[in-house]
């Protein structure tokens, strides 16, 4: 089974798990937009990074678990509208592709893997207890939306009774 843990939004991450283990994670495809080279989610490049991992499965072997966003306080209008563009690309590109989609709270999450209120380099750190042969690829601070997306795949791994 493949469980792509997805960690929406501009600075985002995609991972693909299987049997345990991460076999990669990318982060959040993006391209510029307009002058003021503001970043958006790039769709195409997105369907083309999923469909290169899921053509060797049948639909019903793939899970795909998205972080469940929604607005948080103090965020800008402008900021909030282009976080949920960002989530509906996503589910419209796994919608299409006719994948099974779980959606999972932060909170749920993070209580799990015991990050709530803790920084949010903590989850790099407990990524790479978890998965210490990925710590490489973890190494920089930016690379915490790559581990929340290990996470959240690892989440549904090892809290979801799947069905074969």
């Amino acid at each position: 089974m493949l469980i792509i843990g997805i960690d929406p939004g501009i600075s985002g991450s995609i991972c693909f798990f299987m049997d345990g283990r991460v076999i990669n994670v990318i982060n959040m495809p993006t391209m510029t937009e307009g002058k003021k080279n503001k970043k958006q989610v790039n769709g195409a490049q997105v369907y083309n990074e999923i469909s290169n991992q899921v053509k060797k499965f049948e639909s019903r072997d793939i899970r795909v678990i998205i972080e469940q966003v929604s607005a948080m306080p103090g965020q800008g209008v402008t900021s909030m509208f282009n976080f949920g563009q960002s989530f509906g690309i996503l589910k419209g590109i796994c919608s299409a592709m006719q994948l099974p989609m779980y959606f999972v709270r932060p909170a749920k999450w993070k209580k799990y893997f015991n990050l709530i209120n803790s920084e949010k380099d903590a989850s790099r750190t407990r990524a790479i207890e978890i998965f210490p042969y990925f710590s490489s690829q973890l190494s920089k601070k930016k690379d915490a939306n790559k581990a929340d997306a290990i996470l959240i795949a690892n989440y549904y791994y090892e809290t979801y009774k799947i069905e074969y």
